[in-house]
């Protein structure tokens, strides 16, 4: 198996490893309800996506989780 002839210095090292990285989620707003959604993404406030109304959500099923998650 080959060797390397020389000893990387760690600032040789640490520009290699700078490209290993989490990038951050690109967050845009919704047209409609003005929440931060993810590009490309149905907004799950509103049921939206790019100005369209895509599904509906049910408001009585929708106050239930959110009256159980207080509970």
């Amino acid at each position: 198996m080959a060797e390397p002839k020389k000893k990387l210095s760690k600032s040789r090292t640490g520009s290699r490893r700078n490209q290993i990285k989490l990038k951050l989620a690109n967050i845009n707003y919704c047209e409609k309800c003005h929440e931060p959604k993810l590009r490309h993404v149905v907004c799950k406030n509103c049921g939206t996506y790019r100005g369209k109304k895509v599904f509906e959500f049910d408001k009585k099923s929708k106050l239930d989780t959110e009256e159980n998650k207080s509970e």
